[in-house]
């Protein structure tokens, strides 16, 4: 089997950190809360540690289903446990993306309080906008709305994009993405989720897209819905990353060669018919280097393997090409902060180990 099946894409860590503000306020044990989830307590303290997208998406239902609130506390009205799945029954027969979306604005205006989305399509250009509102202690003020958290504005734009995406079954590429919020230590992770083109302490918040992706027929129904919950919301965390850039085809390409088989820079180049200066030069605009890309697809490769197939450490790193378990130890504790075989105790109950 090619190992690269293996890489279903890794989350920072520091969305894991956000997604748990909301339970750390309310005193929640949020050590049991990760442990539950698959995801060892540990990794909270280093900041360059990375978790499966799986095991991210079980610690969203557990917060989701602790609260009973799928937007982590972060409206005064709660989003209940079941909105999601009721926001796709409302517009899994819309005909096309805008009707979709149009339904879909509604439905959040209808079940949230603190913000107010809409869609304005001008010309080539679609954006949607999103409206802070002021909450109940700055409605009693008479105050103006706060900027919310970063991560407030993210997880509402990633829902509706995703949701967007997975409706004409491709990725729609954005040309922006605004944010209220001042810029947050994780806006380079957005870079892959969103675009690269990221704004922060804008007027509004929301992104913008090419208006004839409205015009896209719904592709979706009531059979591929129930597929599309049951995987939510690794799917459109994972699935629908931003798929344009130099560095995701690369990324692509080498998915297919066993990591033991990758190309060095000059072959890379001619296996994708450009001259090694302007493959540097292309992928220095894109503020990336071959050899951050060969880390960090190692790098998630290794996590997913280590969280989800317990394997053993050393069946892992002759998986992904290292010649020596050492050498693997090695990268694995820079990338992550973490030696493999303690993210893979934390990570996998010990029935699963191998002997």
């Amino acid at each position: 089997m090619n190992p690269t099946s293996n890489d279903r894409g890794t989350i920072a860590v520091c969305f894991v950190q956000e997604a748990l503000e909301c339970m750390r306020a309310r005193g929640f044990d949020t050590d049991l809360l990760l442990r539950e989830s698959g995801i060892a307590p540990e990794l909270i303290g280093s900041r360059q540690a990375r978790v499966s997208s799986a095991h991210y998406g079980k610690l969203w239902h557990r917060i989701a289903d602790t609260l009973d609130d799928e937007f982590f506390g972060m409206d005064s009205r709660r989003m209940k446990a079941g909105s999601f799945t009721l926001l796709c029954h409302a517009i899994i027969h819309s005909d096309t993306l805008e009707r979709a979306l149009l339904r879909a604005l509604r439905f959040f205006r209808v079940i949230m309080d603190d913000m107010e989305a809409c869609l304005v399509r001008e010309g080539k250009q679609a954006t949607i906008i999103l409206k802070d509102y002021p909450g109940p202690k700055e409605r009693l003020s008479g105050a103006t709305a706060a900027p919310k958290r970063a991560f407030a504005y993210g997880t509402f734009l990633l829902m509706l994009h995703g949701l967007a995406c997975w409706l004409v079954g491709r990725r729609i590429p954005l040309s922006c993405a605004n944010f209220r919020s001042p810029e947050p230590l994780f806006s380079s992770e957005w870079k892959v989720l969103f675009c690269s083109n990221l704004n922060f302490d804008q007027p509004w918040s929301g992104i913008c897209f090419d208006s004839e992706y409205l015009d896209m027929s719904n592709i979706q129904n009531e059979r591929t819905m129930k597929e599309f919950l049951r995987g939510a919301p690794t799917n459109f965390l994972v699935k629908y990353k931003n798929s344009a850039s130099l560095t995701a085809r690369i990324r692509r390409h080498l998915r297919t060669i066993h990591p033991a088989d990758w190309p060095d820079f000059a072959a890379l180049a001619e296996q994708l018919h450009y001259s090694t200066s302007t493959l540097r030069r292309r992928l220095d605009d894109e503020g990336s280097t071959y050899r951050s890309i060969l880390d960090d697809l190692r790098q998630d490769m290794a996590i997913s393997l280590l969280s989800d197939s317990g394997k053993s450490v050393v069946a892992v790193a002759t998986e992904l090409g290292f010649a020596d378990p050492s050498a693997f130890h090695r990268a694995f504790k820079k990338w992550t902060g973490t030696c493999p075989s303690q993210h893979r105790d934390l990570s996998l109950p010990p029935a699963r180990h191998p002997c």
